[in-house]
């Protein structure tokens, strides 16, 4: 690991990781991130704690970042991914079917609290006036959908596919899919998606009113600046509605450590056929790692269905 440590006024870019890279664009006052997860392009532990430590030192930097010797703010954070066809395929499946079939409640209670840590400071906008945006530039399953949610925005290119699949081997996202899609769209239309288990496309989310711009493949960069361009005049404005809105409806630590509690305890209820389904996504999973690690299967061809969303019509829920 490389230098991870806080300081008081951190700046973020001269942190050095394994599995997360950054860069900062003065003109425009924007910070990029982009993750790049080792192996599996999924929230390992590793990467959560390079996300917690790297938005910490966005929050302790106070808003602003030294630049060729002058302090320059910050007005935009951005959560993209290195991975190609990928934003993130979420949990760390491996981890946590070990964790179930070991019954060890602690230690799904310390990923899970993991998880949340790393992304409390993107749904607080670091307490900084800020406006927060991801990037999806491929898949973002399950933990990667919740990911991004955590923005403001979301862009997505029109390839792109999420969805919260959980409900596939019997469990809900627990790591603040519901808190956030259900001040996004609604709490009924939230509860349609974590139950329902489909993967939808970007132009469906978009549709659905949970991605706000919908972009051709290969655009993706572009339309944050064109965003960024657009929204400069309004972004006064834009930062108290966003105020407002965190007044009026705050995702609070408390809400999301209990619902983690809560998705702790139904994982330890999982039988062994739920966990054979998990098993069968990791699989699907490690097939991103290149075929030496997965080679084509039966469980493939399968998961196809899975991720094509025609799976979902044949579960019950």
């Amino acid at each position: 690991m490389g230098k991870l440590e806080i300081l008081s006024n951190a700046n973020p870019l001269e942190m050095e990781y394994q599995q997360l890279s950054t860069r900062f664009d003065p003109e425009y006052g924007i910070l990029w991130s982009f993750m790049n997860p080792q192996e599996v392009p999924c929230f390992n532990l590793n990467l959560l704690t390079e996300l917690q430590l790297y938005h910490q030192s966005v929050e302790d930097s106070g808003g602003a970042i030294w630049v060729a010797e002058e302090l320059r703010p910050i007005h935009y954070i951005v959560l993209a991914s290195q991975t190609p066809g990928v934003f993130n395929l979420g949990g760390q499946l491996s981890l946590i079917s070990q964790l179930v079939r070991m019954k060890d409640r602690q230690g799904l209670m310390h990923y899970a609290t993991m998880s949340i840590n790393a992304m409390m400071p993107r749904i607080n906008h670091y307490n900084l006036p800020v406006i927060t945006i991801s990037l999806m530039q491929g898949d973002a399953l399950g933990a990667g959908l919740e990911a991004a949610l955590t923005s403001d925005i979301i862009i997505a290119e029109r390839s792109s596919r999420a969805g919260f699949p959980e409900i596939l081997f019997n469990l809900i996202p627990g790591h603040g899919a519901y808190s956030l899609a259900a001040r996004k769209l609604g709490a009924a239309a939230a509860e349609k998606m974590i139950l329902g288990g489909k993967i939808y496309s970007a132009e469906e989310l978009h549709e659905l009113g949970l991605v706000d711009m919908l972009i051709e493949d290969g655009e993706g960069e572009d339309a944050v600046y064109d965003y960024v361009r657009k929204q400069y005049r309004r972004s006064n404005g834009y930062l108290a509605l966003q105020r407002a809105r965190q007044r009026f409806n705050p995702v609070t630590y408390q809400e999301l450590l209990d619902i983690t509690t809560i998705w702790a305890d139904a994982a330890l209820q999982l039988r062994e056929r739920d966990i054979k389904v998990m098993e069968r996504f990791i699989h699907s999973q490690k097939k991103y790692m290149g075929p030496q690690h997965a080679a084509p299967s039966s469980s493939d061809r399968e998961m196809e269905l899975i991720y094509g969303g025609e799976m979902d019509r044949r579960q019950t829920v």
